[in-house]
């Protein structure tokens, strides 16, 4: 490809500097605005296109062709010479600048290429006027597929290409030119002052107004070690130091040049503050201490200094400190500076009318407006004082049958999002009557109207701001974390603004024969739709809130900066979302004290009743669908935790009954003495043994990384396998031993399997029980006791004697590192099935039977991979007397059962 242009663009360039002499200085020092340059080239450019194509019909203008000059080491770089043949432009070699001035020539513009931008050939170079690039520009444009990248300054890479930089708080010149100098050879642009087209702020301090502007507009801010670091990545491809991954490492960090300390905090909340700030990039110093720069005061503790604050020093409230950690920068002082207040009602008052307007009237029709509120406020509620519930009894689901919580409390802030309740027609309706059912039915609306105030706070406080776009330092959470906190709430709130507006159109045209048991017949549906998605996730909600809070300083500081506002009446998310699981028992308890107050002739009465129960259907129908949800939960838990479970342990009509922990007593098919648990199913038993190391982390589909695996998978059993369950009685070498008489569908004879109870909490009639109870289920048998037989230890061959001592663990750990070492140095790892086929065919030939075609085949394997060895397999030895000792002692045990 070869570019033409009709004037000579470096004479063109030597005309416009010399008539810009101080620019041209001003330039080479890094501090000039580069757009100031190239409009004047530009303009320039314009006057003599003009001219020449004036003159364009009596002279044909001569054509000039790029071309690239490699100089001294890059002329050797054969990465650089086909990069230039696939942009197709012609190249020649520079070996030193004694050559420079026979490579001017009327005929091309020279574009040189220069492997380092300090020698003194690029001085040369760069004095001359000359256009250069470094080595990434070629390979890059290559890449692409495009022509050479022109610029006007020398042009390294183009790893900051389209940034716009400004920079603030260098207080050294040299420095400051230097980086504006490295952002030119990186095809950055530098701006003087700062404006909204500024892409990056690199600043070497948190104060000055162009970082406040920075914070203001969201701009990303930087320190000077990004711009270093980016040129030492000058010659990796494909490099861009506006990565986020790349430029976070770099973020000026909130607390940078900031010494805290803490004033009416608790030692927890102290404790936590002062970790927050080493890790957001300050320190922290004791109160009073004259090298602090700020001083965080808890305005609800805090009525008066200890000491008179130095000139210097910040005194700001706790909404400022995490302000900054949500936000990831400093933020402004100014908005947040303690001042002492006589009460909060007055101190509310006040927030609301400090705003400097010209209009005096305004500012009492304003404070008039919000002491209205206020005593109105103090009017229509009908509770007293909430009192902040404890952590333990606000956090407890509980049935939601249970109806000994309480009506909501009265939270009269905030305002709805979106589409919202309407305005009340009334602010207090008060009936020609005051009955105690018109009592109950204001009762029923105010609580009604104070819950979709909570619902709206949720939704409006936490929820909208955490999905908003375009957040101050990223997202805050991830899209399913968010989800997975709030669920079902918008679609909770939708439905409980309709049933609000209803009682309001009720309340404020009371009639003693106006029923609201319509109402919520009315939205029984949707109350069953909305309410169990929600219902059954709270626990996981409540975990994802609790993790995140740990593992994310920003979610934590946003959490801290809404918790302490008025409309959630300092009230934590967690306990502000437990709301929705208390109300629906809360208003049944309501409805059935309207019912008390109706009389048998108001045609409400039944209304009511059936009201009632359809509340008790939702109510029923949102345990039963969380009860099947808990269940299925539990069988992926137990999924996940077994390592090498059978994937169709995971069934719909399946649920996990009990849990129990053994030791095993037997020999097969887990080793005498291991620690077993049996998880027992409605219709089948998951036996697995304990992992006594745990290695790796399991990471789920949807990204959240699962504990490692505790057990190991031995047999997935069906109850219909067990025919008979053996209550062992208790004897001197024999305590909480039980087995179960197995006949899988694979084996020849009965198998049994023999268990020690370790749960103290559960006894062992208790859970034989329960277990026969499910296997008479199983195969549809009435009578389940008539499983259960009483054996003596000594007949089966069981004892638990010595199962704790330190000679049978050791003897244990021994028993298995043989196994180990077994299996590391043998040869002949036999599937089970070729074993088994082997056996038989032992059996048949030492009864006389000639061994089938298949059975010399697997014999000849087995022989070979033995020779192989060079020894005999201690496990093929080991395998057939083993086989012939279980053999004999299930006929006997079998003998005795019968």
């Amino acid at each position: 490809m070869f570019v033409f242009i009709s004037v000579s663009f470096r004479s063109l360039r030597r005309q416009t500097m010399a008539d810009n002499s101080l620019l041209t200085v001003t330039e080479r020092t890094g501090l000039a605005d580069s757009s100031i340059f190239d409009s004047k080239v530009t303009e320039t450019s314009k006057e003599n296109l003009s001219v020449e194509s004036a003159t364009y019909v009596e002279e044909e203008m001569p054509q000039i062709e790029t071309r690239v000059v490699l100089v001294q080491e890059a002329g050797k770089q054969e990465e650089l010479k086909k990069a230039i043949e696939e942009i197709k432009v012609p190249f020649v070699k520079m070996e030193s600048m004694e050559e420079f001035e026979s490579l001017d020539s009327p005929e091309f513009e020279n574009v040189f290429v220069v492997m380092d931008f300090k020698d003194s050939v690029f001085n040369h170079l760069y004095k001359a006027d000359c256009r250069i690039i470094g080595p990434p520009v070629v390979l890059n444009c290559a890449q692409k597929g495009e022509p050479l990248t022109f610029s006007c300054r020398p042009l390294y890479c183009t790893s900051m290409v389209n940034l716009v930089l400004c920079f603030t708080g260098f207080r050294k010149k040299e420095e400051l030119v230097r980086l504006v100098t490295l952002a030119h050879h990186m095809g950055g642009i530098i701006r003087k002052d700062f404006n909204s087209k500024v892409t990056h702020l690199v600043a070497n301090c948190t104060q000055g107004e162009k970082f406040r502007i920075a914070v203001s507009l969201g701009t990303p801010i930087v320190k000077p070690e990004w711009i270093y670091k980016a040129w030492e990545k000058r010659n990796e491809q494909n490099f861009n130091a506006a990565d986020d991954n790349f430029k976070n490492e770099f973020k000026v960090p909130p607390f940078q040049d900031c010494v805290l300390s803490f004033l009416g905090f608790s030692d927890d909340e102290k404790t936590n503050m002062e970790e927050m700030t080493v890790m957001q990039g300050g320190n922290y110093l004791p109160v009073g201490d004259e090298g602090c720069t700020h001083l965080i005061v808890e305005e609800n503790v805090v009525k008066e200094l200890p000491f008179e604050p130095s000139e210097k020093l910040y005194v700001v409230k706790q909404e400022w400190f995490w302000g900054s950690i949500q936000m990831d920068a400093r933020a402004g002082e100014t908005m947040y500076f303690y001042e002492k207040t006589s009460t909060p009602e007055l101190k509310k008052s006040v927030s609301l009318l400090s705003i400097n307007t010209p209009n005096s009237n305004r500012k009492k029709r304003r404070l008039k407006e919000t002491l209205a509120q206020l005593s109105r406020e103090t009017e229509m509620s009908p509770f007293p004082p909430h009192k902040r519930p404890s952590a333990e009894h606000s956090l407890s689901i509980g049935s939601l049958l249970d109806t000994s919580n309480t009506p909501d409390s009265s939270i009269n802030y905030g305002e709805t999002p979106k589409s919202g309740p309407k305005p009340s027609k009334n602010s207090t309706p008060v009936a020609p009557k005051q009955t105690a059912r018109w009592q109950v039915a204001k009762e029923l609306y105010q609580t009604e109207s104070n819950y979709v105030n909570i619902l709206a706070t949720i939704i409006q406080l936490f929820q909208i701001p955490l999905e908003e776009e375009g957040q101050r330092g990223g997202p805050i959470l991830a899209p399913e974390e968010i989800k997975t906190i709030f669920g079902s709430i918008p679609d909770i709130f939708d439905v409980h603004i309709k049933i609000k507006d209803d009682l309001e159109d009720l309340i404020v045209n009371w009639n003693e024969n106006k029923s609201i048991g319509d109402v919520f017949l009315k939205y029984s549906k949707d109350l069953i739709k909305t309410y169990p998605p929600f219902v059954n996730f709270f626990e996981m909600s409540k975990e994802t809130i609790i993790k995140c809070e740990k593992q994310k300083p920003r979610f934590h500081a946003f959490l801290k900066i809404n918790q302490a506002k008025p409309e959630c009446g300092r009230q934590s998310l967690v306990e502000l979302l437990i709301r929705p699981v208390q109300r629906l028992p809360s208003v049944g308890l309501l409805l059935n004290d309207l019912k008390k107050h109706t009389t048998d002739e108001n045609p409400d009465k039944n209304i009511l009743e059936k009201a009632i129960g359809s509340l008790k259907e939702v109510m029923t129908h949102i345990n039963e669908d969380k009860r099947k949800t808990d269940a299925r939960k539990q069988i992926f838990d137990v999924f996940y935790e077994v390592d090498g479970c059978p994937a169709n342990l995971l069934s719909s009509h399946r649920s996990l009954v009990q849990r129990v922990e053994t030791v095993f007593l037997g020999e097969y098919p887990c080793d005498r003495g291991e620690q077993v648990t049996l998880f027992l199913f409605n219709d089948c038993l998951e036996i697995a043994r304990k992992r006594h190391k745990v290695i790796g982390t399991f990471r789920s589909p949807h990204g959240q990384n699962r504990p490692p695996t505790s057990h190991k998978h031995v047999r997935l059993m069906p109850l219909s396998q067990i025919k008979k369950v053996l209550d062992l009685r208790e004897t001197e070498d024999c305590h909480d031993a039980f087995a179960l008489l197995v006949r899988p569908p694979t084996e020849q004879a009965n198998v049994l399997l023999s268990f020690q109870m370790t749960s103290e909490e559960l006894p062992k009639e208790s859970w034989l029980r329960t277990l026969c109870r499910h296997i008479a289920n199983t195969i549809c048998q009435a009578d389940a006791e008539s499983l259960i037989y009483t054996a003596d230890p000594e007949s089966v061959e069981v004892n638990t004697k010595d199962m704790d001592s330190t000679l049978s663990r050791a003897s244990r750990a021994i028993k298995k590192t043989s196994k180990k070492v077994t299996r590391a140095f043998s040869f002949s790892k036999t599937p089970k099935r070729a074993l088994r086929r082997a056996l038989l065919a032992a059996q048949s030939s030492a009864e006389g039977r000639s061994p089938s075609s298949s059975d010399k085949h697997v014999m000849s394997r087995l022989s070979s991979t033995s020779s192989l060895a060079g020894i005999s397999s201690p496990s093929l030895v080991s395998l057939p007397a083993f086989f012939e000792r279980r053999s004999h002692t299930l006929s006997r045990s079998t003998t005795h059962l019968i």
